[in-house]
């Protein structure tokens, strides 16, 4: 009988199979040993037990998307499952509307002694699309309470080209519109778009922010490296500019650091690059090191004064069931402590040195271009005659390296790798042999 499940972003009649995934431990996943479909005609084995494995034996993948960004130091972190069961056997739910339990405050003083100055309140959701849809409707919501301005009242949003900020129907209208929307315009909002600030188009982007920005609600914009929009980075020079015109227009500005929080960029935050303390910061995935879902979009005292009022119509209108899980908060919880306590930041930094020694023999490749590193994520793009997210190769990509035993999920014709913490340098090199076998056989 076949599976009764949709998958995302999966277009099921060119991908009938699911990969039955049944443990993950560090950097690897295991696979059931019929769980793991491939093309007819692979024949490469992994040497950790890929696609080739004998019939009945356990295959493996390491997993070098971090699971689609979410896993910081490794599957099954001793120390998060450890909180999560102590959690579970206490309080596993409770409304949080006018209540409250100790994981959830116990995190929110964290969080708010890690991020950028400024920040004093933490909103719970449970996804980088809540986080930021909580974040523009918290933007909105205080233009409005604040009455207009001039007559005029400040509802614009402002994003960049090729963003990507989530599924929900507020976070696609700030996002690039394209494939992954094109079918839900009817329930889009406009928003003004800023050109992408490419090496030597920087000028451009804050030129057009400086006509755009007086009397807009709020820039959002994902710090230093646009994710799903393909891996663009862009300076911190250009963030900082970009910060300092809002400050000066007096328009919001929200970090989006669902999948660049938690060292994915070198330091803890991308914000702290450019020296930027946004009015609102979004935060997943990384959050409870990738375990468990759970979000926080973090916000200046002036918003949530702004909703403040014995007025119950200036009330902050958005909830979910499960805000502020008592597991999930528990479990991020234990990630804070981690990061106080073991040398994450060393191992951020080494990892970012060996991808940058493993990146060095494709930048003279001339079947590569755009080859790119921003802390610990690397990018380049694979030469292709229909370069973009629809790229024929994309599929054929995501097969060939499954079969060596490497998890990979290319954004068209790019090619990224965004590991764990965990991963060792014997296993980068798994990784980076596939991606040069890849290229002579595709580009």
């Amino acid at each position: 009988m076949s599976s009764p499940i949709w998958h995302p972003f999966t277009q099921h009649a060119l991908t009938p199979d699911a990969t039955l995934v049944t443990r993950g431990e560090g950097a690897w996943l295991d696979i059931a040993p019929s769980g793991l479909r491939i093309a007819s005609d692979a024949t490469a084995t992994s040497p950790v037990g890929g696609a080739d494995a004998p019939s009945g034996e356990t295959r493996r993948l390491l997993d070098a998307i971090s699971s689609w960004w979410v896993i910081t130091h490794g599957h099954r972190y001793p120390r998060i499952v450890e909180a999560i069961q102590k959690q579970a056997e206490a309080l596993d739910q409770v409304i949080f509307a006018g209540f409250t339990h100790p994981p959830a405050e116990d995190l929110a003083r964290g969080l708010i002694d890690i991020a950028p100055r400024g920040l004093s309140r933490v909103f719970y959701s449970d996804s980088g699309s809540t986080a930021v849809e909580v974040a523009l409707k918290m933007a909105l919501g205080f233009w409005k309470n604040q009455g207009p301005k001039n007559g005029q009242p400040r509802t614009r949003i402002i994003a960049l080209e090729h963003a990507y900020h989530g599924d929900t129907i507020g976070t696609m209208s700030a996002g690039a519109r394209g494939v992954f929307n094109a079918a839900y315009a009817p329930l889009l909002y406009d928003v003004v778009r800023l050109p992408f600030p490419a090496a030597g188009r920087e000028q451009e982007t804050l030129d057009h922010l400086k006509q755009a920005a007086p009397g807009a609600a709020a820039l959002i914009a994902e710090p230093l490296i646009l994710g799903a929009g393909g891996m663009l980075i862009y300076s911190a020079d250009v963030l900082h500019d970009m910060a300092r015109i809002c400050r000066e227009s007096g328009t919001l500005m929200i970090a989006d650091e669902a999948m660049t929080g938690f060292g994915r960029t070198g330091s803890l935050f991308a914000c702290e690059q450019a020296d930027v303390s946004p009015d609102i910061l979004c935060l997943a995935k990384g959050l409870t090191g990738g375990s468990i879902p759970l979000a926080v979009t973090l916000c200046r005292e002036e918003i949530f004064a702004g909703h403040y009022s014995t007025d119950r119509s200036r009330t902050f209108f958005h909830s979910s069931s499960f805000t502020a899980n008592p597991i999930a908060c528990a479990a991020a919880r234990a990630n804070l402590e981690i990061w106080r306590d073991e040398p994450v930041r060393d191992r951020i930094a080494a990892l970012a040195r060996a991808q940058e020694e493993r990146l060095a023999r494709f930048r003279d490749d001339a079947r590569f271009e755009n080859v790119r590193r921003l802390g610990t994520i690397t990018a380049m793009d694979l030469k292709v005659p229909d370069a973009g997210y629809l790229a024929n190769v994309a599929p054929e990509l995501m097969k060939f390296f499954q079969a060596r035993g490497i998890l990979l999920r290319p954004l068209g014709n790019s090619i990224y790798v965004l590991p764990p913490y965990c991963v060792t340098a014997g296993e980068l090199d798994l990784v980076y042999d596939a991606i040069a076998e890849a290229a002579g056989q595709f580009a």
